[in-house]
């Protein structure tokens, strides 16, 4: 059975697609399960799952900008390769986007309502990153991962010692981001100098510290 290549159209409307369930909370079935899946559940006081609901808010967040991003980087990539590995990585990342709106709503409470804002940013760096070049889309992506990677070693230090399943969640999301930093670099990303990771770094903290409230 040969493989059908979509037109421009059909290209256009799976996106639409993709932002549409991104942003309802309806990204798909994940492919795998959510490590929180046979993991007890324990009582938590109304201060830490308060707490817990912050940082799995901002994980959400997290991961609706890296679906923003890696579609914004597939529509202007110029090699098939690194469109096809753009594609791929946003389709493991809704395994993230189902565990942790699960994990949400297990805890009594919502995503962030800031996510349509996200998207919107995530989308023009990444389409901007891949206008320049792939191997700059690519390098984007690896400093990115590891910006989400330092963040949710924060996560795993904050969150509460009784709250076994976010903790399970973050901890096998921790592992898929550092092999997708990894993965972007080893297919020819360049390594971004400190002075711009600090800059990223910077509107992370803006995005953090208003997902965790809202």
């Amino acid at each position: 059975m040969t493989q059908r290549t979509l037109s421009g159209l059909d290209q256009l409307i799976v996106g639409v697609d993709r932002v549409l369930r991104t942003l309802t909370d309806t990204p798909g079935e994940e492919r795998r399960p959510s490590p929180a899946r046979g993991t007890p559940s324990t009582e938590l006081d109304q201060g830490e799952r308060r707490h817990a609901a912050g940082l799995m808010r901002v994980n959400h967040s997290g991961e609706v900008c890296a679906q923003a991003l890696y579609q914004g980087q597939a529509l202007t990539a110029k090699l098939p390769r690194v469109r096809a590995e753009m594609e791929l990585a946003a389709e493991e990342e809704v395994d993230h986007l189902v565990w942790c709106r699960q994990r949400l709503n297990e805890l009594g409470s919502h995503t962030s309502y800031l996510n349509p804002l996200w998207y919107g940013l995530s989308f023009t760096l990444g389409a901007g990153a891949g206008l320049i070049s792939d191997r700059v889309s690519l390098g984007f992506v690896a400093a990115t991962e590891e910006r989400v990677c330092n963040h949710l070693q924060t996560h795993l230090e904050q969150l509460p010692e009784t709250d076994l399943r976010s903790r399970a969640v973050v901890q096998q999301m921790l592992t898929d981001e550092a092999k997708h930093a990894q993965t972007a670099l080893a297919a020819g990303g360049m390594n971004f100098p400190a002075p711009v990771k600090r800059a990223m770094g910077l509107v992370a903290k803006a995005m953090t510290a208003t997902s965790y409230r809202l």
